[in-house]
């Protein structure tokens, strides 16, 4: 029975991750902590953990990374643990820049408590939720781990920030830590402050879009699915001790690209309000995933239009709760 720590579990990524694992093996339990931050609605975490929250398999610890030591974190999950897959976060560019400070303890201080945790625990293996936004604005397309980071945002500093973390703890403890750096993941479930979301939704309430900038830039859309499989490749990693590893789709999509997609999907034309480009924003993301394919034989295979559909088949049969939040 292999026994995992999954942080941030009703969120968007991590429920989709518990789906599949408790899909793929009956030899599965899953602990996982969240703080149901009130960033978006908790009856749209609850959706996405119902499937599986009545399982004797599944634990759901609802707590604060950021003022949960290490130690009291050992109290209250005594069981051993095969891995940690870090997925809780305090997401989004631009809310960062408005408030700094409580990125800084989300996702430092977090990190830190659960390190300290896994150090109390000797737990061997931890998967490291990143970010793209690392990279900030950087044109040597397609996006190689060993580039230059030159993070444009305190979120993504606070992911950079993260990964070093790791390093030290890899150094001083003998930690197995695998840095997953996430490009732009959609699918059902997806965080309804992401562009897909929020564009499906007013396009269907037909309500206009905010557009910023010329619709020119640009992202590698990634199917969650696709993401999913390449944690689950890292969690079974074990040939090195620290890695950093981009999961993308290596395919970019313009924001003009994927509203029209957005428009065949819905059968809905978008009404687009423009405005100026935001702070913190980057022109363009684009992964190049040969390291993902060579330690964990990482494929993904999903087509733009095909989770597109997915998501939009998620959203209308959600749609009661979905568009009143």
């Amino acid at each position: 029975m292999q026994h995992y720590l999954i942080t941030g579990g009703a969120g968007f990524i991590g429920s989709n991750l518990i789906r599949t694992l408790f899909n793929s093996s009956e030899e599965v339990r899953i602990t996982t902590i969240d703080n149901f931050d009130p960033f978006y609605a908790e009856e749209i975490k609850q959706l996405n953990i119902r499937d599986f929250a009545g399982k004797d398999q599944f634990k759901l610890l609802k707590k604060d990374l950021a003022i949960t030591t290490g130690q009291e974190l050992a109290q209250l999950i005594p069981e051993p643990i095969d891995a940690i897959i870090h997925l809780a976060a305090k997401a989004g560019v631009r809310p960062s820049i408005a408030n700094p400070i409580s990125y800084q303890q989300a996702n430092i201080i977090g990190l830190q408590n659960l390190l300290d945790f896994a150090k109390e625990k000797k737990i061997k293996q931890f998967v490291f939720a990143s970010s793209s936004s690392v990279y900030g604005v950087n044109d040597h397309f397609p996006w190689k781990e060993d580039e230059t980071l030159m993070p444009i945002s305190p979120y993504a500093s606070t992911k950079l920030s993260g990964e070093m973390l790791g390093h030290v703890y890899h150094k001083l403890f003998g930690l197995r830590f695998l840095a997953l750096r996430f490009f732009t993941v959609y699918g059902p479930g997806q965080r309804p402050d992401l562009a897909i979301h929020k564009f499906t939704k007013a396009m269907l309430q037909g309500k206009p879009i905010t557009v910023y900038g010329d619709g020119s830039t640009s992202r590698d859309y990634t199917f969650v699915n696709d993401t999913v499989q390449g944690i689950m490749g890292a969690i079974n990693y074990d040939r090195s001790d620290f890695e950093i590893v981009n999961l993308g789709n290596n395919y970019t999509v313009s924001l003009k690209e994927l509203i029209s997609a957005i428009e065949v999907t819905t059968g809905k034309k978008a009404i687009i309000e423009q405005h100026p480009d935001q702070p913190g924003d980057v022109p363009k993301t684009f992964a190049d995933i040969s390291k993902a394919k060579k330690l964990f034989g990482y494929h993904p295979n999903t087509r733009l239009e095909d989770g597109l559909k997915k998501f939009y088949d998620w959203f209308v049969a959600n749609q009661e709760l979905l568009l009143k939040r």
